[in-house]
């Protein structure tokens, strides 16, 4: 309904354009992610499969790293068909409880992979801090309680996201987002209201998430380290230090685009909304693909896995 005043009272539709500057090009754009799409499902649908048919793999270290392929996967799917419409289709039109939906899906798999993060970085601290009760304290009644935890929080604590929007905002300047998803502050920017608690939810999310996991993940590997390097043996070193690589690598290049790309959408002002909107989707869709990449190679039970089952079925 369009008033008097120019705004959109509770709109029903709105209309996604994508990458705004890059229009014309957005079928080209759309190569790269459909590959990142295909390999990204591929790779965490195969570590998903690997894990669950090798018993030997049936440890703390694969089920954690079996959720996040599924996170992964989720936010994968989540996110990437509905771009790729925009991008080749032409498909821009959402409608607004479809919006709030791939919203609440896509932060919720945002805060379970950093949960799930911190989960990973508590069993390598166990396992080279205190080895001899790695399989006492992660046991399978506590892994079920972790994943639950984590799941739990962040399906709570997201859903205000979506529900503050819904509950609170009713007047749009305009029903065109500057966006290839529906993003949080994308929608929220719209509003011709008073948007403050939005923004200080949308704010609060993420110190409490985001900054507590990399404290604590952080708080890990410091403990982690002093231990490695009191042991007296360089190859005893060199192997404890070798089976955090993969998790330190996949930690860094997720938290580092996450601060980043959150420190150029509220402070870059003269960055080109472009590049807030291309950063905003790598941040989303390389972790997808590249952990199972690192995991898998950085993994020997894992490319033994791949062997193994690719071998049989020859």
């Amino acid at each position: 309904m369009l008033l008097t005043n120019g705004t959109c009272f509770k709109p029903s539709i709105f209309t996604l354009i994508g990458i705004p500057g890059l229009e014309s090009v957005q079928h080209w754009i759309g190569i790269p992610f459909f590959v990142s799409f295909v390999l990204a499902t591929t790779g965490n649908g195969l570590l998903i499969t690997i894990i669950h048919r090798e018993r030997s793999l049936h440890q703390p270290m694969y089920v954690f790293l079996a959720v996040l392929a599924a996170v992964d996967l989720g936010l994968t799917i989540c996110i990437t068909p509905k771009m790729l419409a925009v991008f080749w289709l032409q498909s821009k039109k959402i409608h607004f409880d479809s919006c709030l939906t791939q919203m609440y899906f896509t932060h919720t798999f945002q805060c379970m992979e950093s949960g799930i993060l911190l989960a990973m970085a508590f069993d390598r601290y166990v396992a080279i801090c205190d080895p001899l009760r790695h399989s006492a304290v992660l046991t399978k009644k506590v892994l079920i309680t972790i994943i639950t935890l984590v799941t739990t929080r962040a399906s709570v604590i997201i859903i205000m996201c979506p529900l503050l929007i819904k509950l609170r905002l009713t007047h749009f300047r305009t029903t065109i987002i500057s966006h290839s998803y529906c993003e949080h502050m994308a929608v929220v920017k719209l509003a011709t209201e008073d948007v403050r608690i939005n923004k200080a939810y949308g704010l609060f999310v993420a110190f409490s998430v985001l900054g507590f996991d990399v404290i604590f993940i952080f708080l890990s590997y410091v403990f982690i380290f002093q231990a490695v390097f009191k042991l007296p043996q360089k190859e005893a070193r060199f192997k404890a230090f070798n089976t955090c690589t993969a998790h330190i690598f996949v930690f860094l290049q997720f938290y580092i685009l996450t601060f980043f790309t959150s420190f150029i959408h509220r402070f870059g002002f003269n960055v080109a909304p472009y590049v807030h909107i291309l950063l905003s989707n790598l941040y989303l869709l390389v972790p997808p693909l590249l952990n199972p990449i690192v995991y898998g190679v950085k993994t020997k039970q894992i490319r033994e896995g791949v062997i193994k089952m690719f071998a049989s079925k020859g």
